[in-house]
């Protein structure tokens, strides 16, 4: 086998090893715990194959494309000496990855059933379908603002410890004035806004620009942005319920 099939045969190769461990769990506890042969093996295995290759391909499209695009693109933002472009870029990414992300769409849906069932909206199509959206475009505009806060933190030098410190201080005072039904869907959405496309766009629009700022160590404030868009969306989506 030569050099340039064994090169291409590497990430598959490495997507099959990433799986090996959940595959050998599932088995282990079908098999030695349960006691019970796989339902549907061949459907199983057919599916299992397309995981591997469709991991395989989205990790090559990360390294090939969304990478080098949001590291090119803090370059020339940049080079363009423009705050105001790179800020309002930075708002319109984290706001346009995260209300299309289907995390997001499922859980505002589920959220809208649940308070129509539990009397907090009326129990009507159109009043679920405003509710959800309403949750969306709020965690959307959160994410938003947090990648915007993280952009700041890097142009101006901020320590992240006392940006964390003060969001958690916040989120825990929102926990306390805060509707019950809206604590556990708050704390959910800051999970679901850390989607495969927004995670490595905004990581690399923070390396990138790390790296183009003269005095900023791409290791010590590249990183950090995703923490924001984790936190916001918990404080958000509190005020929406308390809003309601």
């Amino acid at each position: 086998m030569n050099t340039r099939t064994l090169e291409l045969l590497r990430p598959l190769l490495e997507s099959i090893k990433d799986l090996l461990p959940i595959v050998g769990v599932i088995t282990f506890f079908q098999l030695f715990v349960l006691g019970q042969p796989i339902p549907n093996l061949l459907e199983l295995l057919w599916g299992t194959l397309l995981v591997v290759v469709g991991l395989t391909l989205f990790v090559q499209g990360l390294e090939l494309g969304l990478f080098p695009l949001g590291e090119n693109m803090a370059w020339d933002f940049a080079a363009k000496g423009s705050v105001l472009w790179l800020l309002l870029f930075a708002f319109s990414l984290g706001f346009g990855t995260t209300v299309a992300e289907p995390a997001l769409i499922a859980i505002a849906e589920e959220a809208a059933e649940v308070a129509a069932r539990g009397g907090m909206i009326l129990d009507a199509p159109d009043a679920r379908e405003a509710y959800a959206e309403g949750l969306r475009y709020t965690v959307a505009f959160s994410v938003g603002l947090a990648i915007v806060i993280g952009v700041l933190r890097i142009l101006r030098g901020w320590p992240i410890q006392y940006l964390i410190i003060c969001g958690y201080i916040g989120v825990v005072i929102m926990t306390a004035f805060a509707p019950k039904e809206i604590i556990g869907i708050a704390y959910d959405s800051g999970g679901v806004t850390t989607s495969t496309i927004t995670v490595p766009l905004v990581t690399a629009l923070g390396v990138g620009l790390a790296s183009s700022i003269e005095g900023r160590n791409p290791m010590v404030d590249g990183f950090g942005l995703i923490a924001f868009a984790s936190l916001t969306p918990m404080i958000f989506v509190m005020a929406y319920g308390i809003a309601l």
